[in-house]
């Protein structure tokens, strides 16, 4: 064939083409159980990170196991309901109405009679999702730690939410107050909120974002009423 000619320059584009698409699809396809797998141990940190556990390099899934004894979803009416919560799609259960949502729920052991509950969050900030996880004590109405992060909220700014020095600010704070649930205001330095509820400092230079992990908090965790009054039942 003559490799001046046009049908040689389109079939050999078309071959290589095909070739480079097909070893492309081969290394997609042999690191995706990789992928998957560091995005696993991501989740699990985070997940972690709520109750004050920091893995050693390389035993974040040794110690998810440890911590995490139980793994369950619960409904609006606190029921429990069975399944694998850690595959739960938060980006897409929050977004459904309240009495359909499927709401995952990490039980973690911390020592003996030291049990936590982890609730994950999903909303917006200003230039993308963030999420994170609210580590409730046994009665059902304190917070012991909290975790947040973002897709890519702006350094130094609303990108601050990650930071130990805001979430931090969560712990022992309320979400049921006199058998109401009240979820933890994120205000301006120097303001109150008007119904009570407990509050912390909102992010400098990042009000969006803040007002972003409010509704988040507000939005996710109201789903979890009834359960979280359960524990308060329970401890009692």
């Amino acid at each position: 064939m003559n490799k001046q000619s046009n049908v040689y320059t389109i079939i050999y584009i078309v071959v290589l083409v095909v070739v480079v698409g097909a070893a492309l699809a081969f290394t997609a396809l042999s690191l995706k159980p990789l992928q998957t797998e560091n995005a696993n141990a991501d989740k699990m940190k985070q997940i972690l990170a709520s109750v004050h556990v920091v893995p050693e390099k390389g035993a974040v899934i040794q110690d998810f196991e440890r911590y995490i004894t139980d793994m369950y979803m619960v409904n609006a009416d606190g029921n429990r309901i069975e399944g694998n919560a850690f595959d739960i799609n938060t980006a897409v259960e929050f977004k459904k109405p309240l009495d359909e949502r499927e709401m995952p729920v990490y039980e973690c052991t911390l020592g003996p009679n030291d049990v936590k509950y982890i609730l994950p969050m999903y909303g917006a900030g200003l230039w993308g999702p963030i999420w994170g996880y609210v580590a409730v004590n046994s009665d059902g109405s304190t917070i012991y730690g909290a975790y947040f992060a973002h897709q890519g909220e702006t350094p130094g700014l609303g990108a601050e939410i990650e930071k130990p020095a805001f979430s931090n600010q969560f712990n022992d704070k309320h979400l049921i107050k006199d058998g109401k649930f009240l979820p933890v205001a994120v205000l301006k330095a120097g303001q109150t909120p008007m119904n009570g509820e407990d509050y912390v400092d909102a992010i400098s230079g990042g009000t969006i974002t803040s007002k972003g992990v409010a509704s988040m908090i507000d939005d996710c965790l109201s789903g979890y009423t009834k359960f979280l009054e359960s524990l308060t039942s329970k401890a009692q």
